[in-house]
């Protein structure tokens, strides 16, 4: 796994790529930073996001390099920066990727001739047997975000081709167009269940669309589209596991403020990795990578009974320890609302509940969670709600269509037990995994606590 490092600090700076390495997907081990900028380099102010992939008997990276531009060369212009951003290529042949060669001219210099575009990154190439295609992150000033394609026969060299994806913005004068839609980030299309997905990242958020692809003039033609989590989760990537399967990985950013966590020293989380299908009618379906469950240890759990009394004590009696835990919730056939929650007994009322999940069977439509309307295209008058804790850090799937992914913070000493409160009559089962921490040093104290990897 490689993933934006800034090591000045816990902010926004000159990135490299943090690396680390797994023989399971769920235990990390760090290795040494795998790409710095190179002084008088095109990546001399950053190593930006990218690919890896495997090209014969080696390992290619395409990523962005961005190095200070004055405004008329900038592809980045957000009132704070301007950046000129190129598409860059570096080759390691060593087991555990510690070691790189960096071609000294980029892959791809500078953004099609003539074409004004609010960004160009983020390259994600593949192979479909023949020659090599990208696609890289864009958009088009005041008219929306776009998926610029290029063409090659060995990866050094590359044409451009079209835009194979576009949409509109919200029209909004932001000084970064991301905000407004008006940029596309991280962009990834990819086989999937007999149709191509696209991914994306704007405005805060990471959209999927499912359709055909059309190999002979390479266009997408979408027929479904989604948000793929409504929390804090941004600039997705995917990769095919050992069997197959489409394995998806996001990163979780900190949703308080900056001092804060410049103060803590860490910031930002990769999140678990869900594992994406499509049903019948291509829509994205996700469920948490199997190999997760090896964390689990004590279970506690619910038979629920004609007694209510009974069932609500024992409900009281469950909770996750020091917020590492798995929850598996499932109802029966809904004929009243029902409610969810996840909460810390030990903070002040307003401060205490840290989840809220309502559904009531009069709108089958849709899921409400923290009080944010979500829809659920596939109704169902029965929920599955799947939810990790893990430190300061929340992830939720809904009838495997509905992702979730919350921040939350405290400064004691010891991170807090969590507690539920559920509907207990409608429920069909309820159980508790107190989960292994993946790593030792999950929880370090600073300012607040950090979690994950």
């Amino acid at each position: 796994m490689f993933y934006q490092y800034n090591p000045n600090g816990a902010f926004w700076g000159t990135m490299h790529w943090g690396h680390a390495i797994s023989s399971d997907m769920v235990h990390w081990r760090h290795l040494p930073v795998a790409l710095a900028p190179t002084p008088g380099g095109p990546d001399a102010d950053g190593c930006f996001s990218g690919t890896a992939l495997i090209n014969d008997s080696e390992v290619t990276v395409l990523y962005t390099g961005v190095v200070a531009a004055p405004e008329d060369r900038a592809t980045i212009r957000d009132g704070a920066h301007s950046l000129q951003e190129s598409q860059c290529l570096a080759t390691s042949k060593d087991t555990e990727l510690k070691t790189w060669v960096k071609h000294r001219v980029p892959a791809i210099a500078a953004p099609p001739v003539n074409m004004k575009v609010s960004g160009f990154r983020d390259p994600s190439p593949w192979n479909d047997g023949k020659r090599w295609f990208m696609t890289i992150g864009s958009g088009i000033p005041k008219k929306g975000g776009a998926v610029l394609l290029y063409r090659s026969e060995d990866l050094r060299d590359w044409e451009y081709v079209h835009i194979i994806a576009s949409g509109e913005g919200d029209g909004k004068n932001t000084n970064n167009p991301v905000d407004s839609g008006d940029m596309w980030e991280c962009p990834e299309l990819f086989p999937l269940g007999g149709k191509h997905v696209l991914l994306y990242s704007t405005a805060g958020k990471v959209r999927w669309q499912s359709g055909e692809l059309d190999e002979r003039d390479m266009r997408f033609h979408p027929l479904q589209n989604g948000t793929l989590d409504y929390g804090a989760y941004y600039a997705a990537k995917t990769q095919l596991d050992n069997s197959g399967n489409r394995i998806l990985w996001g990163w979780v950013p900190e949703t308080r403020p900056l001092e804060q966590y410049r103060a803590a020293g860490w910031a930002g989380v990769m999140s678990l990795p869900r594992v994406l299908t499509l049903d019948d009618r291509g829509r994205v379906r996700m469920k948490m990578l199997p190999a997760v469950e090896m964390l689990r240890k004590e279970k506690q759990e619910l038979t629920p009974g004609w007694n209510e009394a009974a069932n609500q004590r024992r409900i009281g009696d469950m909770r996750i320890t020091e917020c590492c835990g798995e929850i598996l919730c499932r109802t029966r056939r809904l004929s009243q609302p029902f409610s969810f929650s996840l909460f810390n007994p030990q903070e002040k009322e307003n401060d205490a509940e840290k989840l809220s999940v309502q559904f009531d069977p009069a709108n089958p439509e849709q899921v409400s969670i923290d009080k944010q309307v979500i829809p659920l295209a596939i109704v169902s008058p029965e929920l599955e709600i799947q939810t990790y804790v893990d430190g300061s850090m929340i992830e939720l799937i809904v009838n495997r269509q509905i992702a979730y992914t919350k921040r939350f913070y405290y400064t004691n000493s010891r991170a807090p037990d969590i507690h539920i409160r559920a509907s207990e009559m409608q429920i069909a089962q309820l159980a508790v995994w107190q989960l292994s921490p993946i790593s030792p040093n999950r929880l370090t104290v600073s300012a607040v606590f950090r979690t994950g990897l």
